[in-house]
């Protein structure tokens, strides 16, 4: 699959970038809220398991797991390195309110070609979010490795959506 190619390309050259530059407040804040929306899009990924027998919606599962996972060790280690908390502070951006955020509880419930639909649909609005965040930290962002990243992201993304799409079109 050509995406767990790119995703995994991405965050194999992301990982060998190292933490220097100057971070301002829209680094730091995306780097922290990055960090709980892949987590969330890994634990998306968890749900497959054993709900569905789709072999493409478990490629995409597994590619989503393998890219993430990396990107979110990425982002820990430069907040590490600037000095700031993995967690984000008070800044009034809780995991409900920001972009992409999904309730997985329904997904839970689900089997087959019902949890196919569900799944690909919140994966698709999950990913919209990311693409949201990846085009503020563009537009704000001061750290080169961090905007470089935040393209990466971008470009991955779209073209899981493209693929998550074009699954849905064919049910």
């Amino acid at each position: 699959m050509r995406t767990a190619f790119l995703g995994a390309a991405i965050s194999a050259a992301l990982i060998t970038l190292t933490a220097c530059g100057s971070a301002n407040d829209a680094d730091v804040a995306f780097a922290q809220r990055m960090i709980p929306h892949h987590a969330q899009a890994v634990e998306m990924a968890d749900l497959v398991d054993g709900r569905t027998t789709n072999p493409e919606v478990v490629e995409l599962a597994t590619a989503v797991k393998k890219a993430q996972q990396p990107e979110i060790d990425t982002l820990t280690g430069w907040l590490e390195a600037w000095g700031e908390p993995v967690e984000a502070g008070h800044s009034g951006h809780s995991g409900d309110d920001m972009a992409g955020m999904v309730d997985t509880s329904a997904l839970t419930g689900l089997t087959g070609a019902d949890f196919d639909r569900a799944w690909l649909t919140a994966m698709v609005e999950h990913h919209e979010g990311a693409l949201d965040m990846a085009n503020q930290q563009l537009s704000a962002g001061s750290d080169d490795k961090v905007k470089q990243f935040a393209a990466g992201v971008f470009a991955a993304q779209r073209a899981e959506i493209d693929e998550m799409k074009a699954l849905l079109e064919r049910g």
